[in-house]
């Protein structure tokens, strides 16, 4: 939810936010106008209630004919103010409805356009040349067959299509990515936590979710709970409904959990291996700050990422995304892509978001200090998101053989091992 001063103030600019962003430009006068009816059934309700309430002092005191005129109009004015209490609450819900629909405020230097539309900020490592090398390089599937680290048959014949089991060296290599990543976190003094797979409505709602995003999230119907699609859902719901202190912020959470995604809109696409899945573990980065800080915050979190990357030795590009492929609650967004040898291109495996105070808005998440109560700002960012992550080690560190060399600040989470050796 966007400031509601703001939207009355300056509705050109949440206008053109609307617009670079390729939304609904009429939601904003849409908005506007339910503002200006709740605003009109709050003075018609408050009016009545005034005479209700002065009529209720001069009835003890009036006599005879005064005095059933007098019980006569209250009679009446119950019915009035009932009426304008439920006129009333009809024009804030609408109004509510509406002003949600609203994405947050674009950054000014936020590339225009859509998805393809992207700037590339900086490309780190060099991609393999696997012909100099001598041997064409296998997919992850291929490597995780030979290494008996991934399964992917078994997994759709128990789950279904993008569903997986990670075995041996793939589990071991899981919990070393999010060891390792947790490591990293808490070198940095964020709380580790493991939240709930399982939030309310609101927690869903709060953080975007419920919007562009809404076909991609499982629901189950019969509990009205969802299954997050990242830990940023529950980590921002974490403090929902307090007030802060000043001297606390910036609260920053490593959490570790499952994510759910129906994959919606997606049919076709990367069907071979772990890519694109309904099931993944990841290791994301949240952070309550005070607003003046939440750009420097950003470019911390992208600095974090970068720097777990740096150690898995992969090749990667960092793009900032345009306005129109950026997610509801998201104000700017930098993603992280590795280089994957077998599809000759980058693909995202990170990504960090600054949501301003979009979120807290709608959690009622505050911070108190010397001038009052502000909003705070809410951050996300991914560490390691591990099936991705698996993929891009896989790929980039193979040997000519199906063995797949161990990047050196890895090792100590895999008990020494400099090599994962393929299977007798």
């Amino acid at each position: 939810m966007i400031d509601p001063k703001l939207l009355r103030e300056n509705p050109e600019r949440v206008r053109e936010s609307q617009r670079r962003r390729g939304a609904s430009v009429e939601l904003v006068d849409q908005v506007l106008a339910a503002e200006e009816r709740r605003r009109s059934a709050i003075a018609s309700y408050e009016q009545l209630r005034s005479e209700q309430k002065g009529l209720s002092k001069q009835i003890p005191r009036a006599q005879g004919d005064e005095k059933q005129q007098l019980l006569a109009r209250t009679r009446e004015l119950a019915a009035q103010v009932k009426a304008a209490e439920a006129a009333m609450a009809e024009a804030e819900q609408e109004y509510q409805r509406l002003s949600l629909q609203i994405d947050n405020l674009v950054e000014d230097d936020v590339p225009p356009g859509g998805e393809d539309d992207y700037v590339v900020l900086e490309e780190v490592g060099q991609p393999r040349d696997f012909a100099a090398e001598g041997f064409a390089p296998r997919d992850h599937v291929d490597l995780g067959r030979i290494l008996g680290a991934i399964d992917v048959e078994r997994g759709a014949k128990v789950s279904g299509a993008r569903f997986y089991y990670l075995t041996g060296v793939g589990a071991l290599l899981e919990l070393a990515l999010v060891n390792m990543a947790v490591d990293q976190a808490l070198s940095y003094g964020f709380t580790p936590v493991i939240p709930p797979s399982l939030v309310k409505p609101r927690a869903m709602e709060g953080t975007g979710f419920l919007g562009q995003a809404a076909d991609d999230v499982y629901r189950l119907e019969r509990d009205d709970l969802y299954l997050v699609g990242t830990s940023e859902v529950p980590l921002a719901a974490y403090h929902s409904d307090e007030i802060l202190r000043a001297d606390q912020l910036p609260l920053r959470y490593a959490g570790f959990s499952p994510c759910f995604r129906r994959e919606a809109g997606s049919y076709g696409k990367d069907t071979r291996g772990i890519i694109r899945v309904h099931w993944f573990d990841k290791v994301e980065m949240f952070s309550f700050c005070h607003p003046d800080e939440a750009r420097e915050e950003h470019r911390r979190f992208l600095a974090w990422e970068k720097e777990f990357w740096d150690k898995l030795e992969v090749p990667y590009r960092v793009i900032d995304t345009a306005a129109g492929d950026l997610g509801a609650s998201a104000a700017r967004k930098f993603d992280i892509e590795a280089w994957l040898p077998t599809q000759g291109r980058y693909r995202e495996v990170t990504s960090t978001s600054n949501c301003t105070e979009f979120q807290a808005r709608r959690l009622a998440i505050r911070f108190r200090d010397d001038t009052g109560t502000r909003y705070v700002a809410t951050l996300n960012g991914t560490l390691v998101a591990v099936a991705r992550a698996i993929v891009a080690l896989l790929e980039n560190h193979q040997e000519a053989d199906g063995g797949v060399r161990v990047p050196k600040a890895l090792q100590p989470y895999l008990g020494g091992r400099a090599r994962l050796e393929p299977l007798a």
